[in-house]
């Protein structure tokens, strides 16, 4: 089948190139030429552990372009991925979907299936079918097709290939045909709705994981309080079907281009209709304190962090990915920063999307060090802050900690057992057992 792609994200590239490996043709469309230049030469513009081998295993299969014209001319099906990113309001922000509809209804040349990937609110897909009737150029009929993606980064090839569910919101019967035939082969159960119905699925999803971690970090926040182990405690509650184990690791909050967009943009939604979803509104407002744990935390062991050097180690939302959308150290290190902190960072893979998101914020500083290994991060540093669990931060021991001026650790991903950690000051989230220095 002739596939297009709109957008070469984390969610249309990937599509795009598990779409090949099941021997589809693919066109992929992005504005950005520098971005196409390194897909033609079978390297991929994101960190996704799996992707790069992926696309060079299906370069024959593989077009990459910026003429969308071309692209959409006589594709049989159009894939839109591109981003919906939040409006100051919460809301979700359709200005780069609707281009991407009008493009299409002005090129098609073809009747085709217009198969909506982003994340949009509810029944914008029927506002999609009504901008391509009214803008198209050519005697084509549209179908379109809302198919949201349940992909995680640091694992979206996999969750792509070997998906837990592929939903398919469809208005007729031809439409729901031709997805399963873009889908065949893919291990999946295929789950068949209306578009509306489609659509919600992708936000409820969404937002129920990011509620229950939420969730989990109150009570991980009272287990401090009240002597209980938070990981004693979702232990026991993993073991309940009902529950699961998933989602239920305590931290410093949710970050990433997915959880904190929908969540905001739902709670818009049911605003927009008179209506407010109590949980949606708490699990974003928890959220938004959660990121700061460590950094009043810090308030145990120094009044101020004026003249200190704090060492943080990890700088994306999370491992396995350079995104740094919504990651906490986003929100901590300009406040290291303006208590008069001299910071030390690391980041296997994240520092230059970092300083681009740091520069876009305006924040500009003298006083951070970006470093190429863990150990000169730590040198002599007053004070540790760990965000993101990546295995080599995992993979430390108390030793490593040493070389610190005063080895005082903050982890907000609860890397360690507090009893490997014996000789420093340890404090973490959720567990009451806090080490001390020797």
């Amino acid at each position: 089948m002739k596939i297009t792609i709109a957008g070469t994200g984390y969610v249309g590239l990937v599509t795009g190139v598990c779409l090949a490996e099941h021997g589809h043709t693919v066109t992929c469309v992005d504005v950005d030429l520098q971005k196409i230049e390194m897909m033609r030469s079978g390297i991929s513009p994101i960190y996704e552990p799996g992707l790069d081998e992926l696309m060079q295993r299906n370069m024959e299969r593989l077009i990459f372009t910026t003429d969308y014209a071309s692209a959409y001319k006589n594709a049989d099906v159009i894939f839109i991925g591109v981003g919906t990113p939040e409006k100051k309001d919460g809301s979700a922000n359709l200005k780069y979907v609707y281009e991407v509809v009008r493009q299409i209804a002005r090129t098609a040349q073809k009747s085709s299936v217009v198969v909506v990937k982003s994340t949009v609110p509810i029944g914008t897909n029927d506002r999609i079918e009504e901008l391509l009737n009214e803008n198209k150029c050519f005697d084509v009929e549209f179908s379109v097709v809302s198919n949201p993606e349940f992909l995680a980064q640091g694992t979206a090839v996999r969750d792509t290939l070997h998906a837990s569910r592929i939903v398919i919101g469809v208005e007729s019967p031809e439409a729901e045909q031709i997805m399963r035939e873009v889908y065949q082969g893919f291990d999946a159960p295929v789950v068949v709705t209306n578009r509306r119905s489609a659509e919600m699925i992708k936000y409820a999803s969404n937002d129920f994981l990011a509620l229950k971690i939420s969730y989990i970090n109150e009570i991980a926040n009272l287990c401090e309080l009240i002597g209980a182990d938070i990981e004693a405690v979702t232990r026991g509650m993993g073991f309940d079907q009902r529950i699961g184990n998933k989602f239920l690791q305590a931290g410093i909050g949710y970050g990433g281009s997915c959880f904190p967009k929908d969540t905001k943009a739902l709670h818009w939604l049911a605003n927009f209709h008179d209506y407010e979803i109590k949980t949606i509104k708490a699990a974003i407002e928890v959220n938004e304190q959660q990121k700061l744990r460590l950094y009043k935390k810090a308030r145990k062991y120094y009044d101020s962090l004026d003249g200190l050097t704090v060492a943080v180690l990890g700088l994306t939302f999370k491992p396995n990915t350079d995104d740094m959308r919504e990651a906490p150290s986003l929100v901590n290190i300009p406040l290291f920063l303006e208590d008069g902190a001299y910071v030390k960072a690391f980041d296997p893979v994240g520092i230059e999307k970092f300083k681009i998101a740091f520069g876009r914020n305006g924040e500009q500083s003298e006083n951070i060090t970006y470093c190429t290994s863990i150990a000169e991060t730590l040198e002599n540093a007053d004070i540790c802050f760990i965000f993101t669990e990546w295995p080599e931060i995992c993979d430390l021991t108390a030793e490593d900690f040493k070389r610190m001026r005063k080895p005082i650790v903050l982890d907000g991903r609860n890397c360690f057992r507090p009893e490997e950690m014996a000789g420093i000051t340890y404090d973490s989230i959720g567990r009451n057992c806090i080490t001390e220095m020797a």
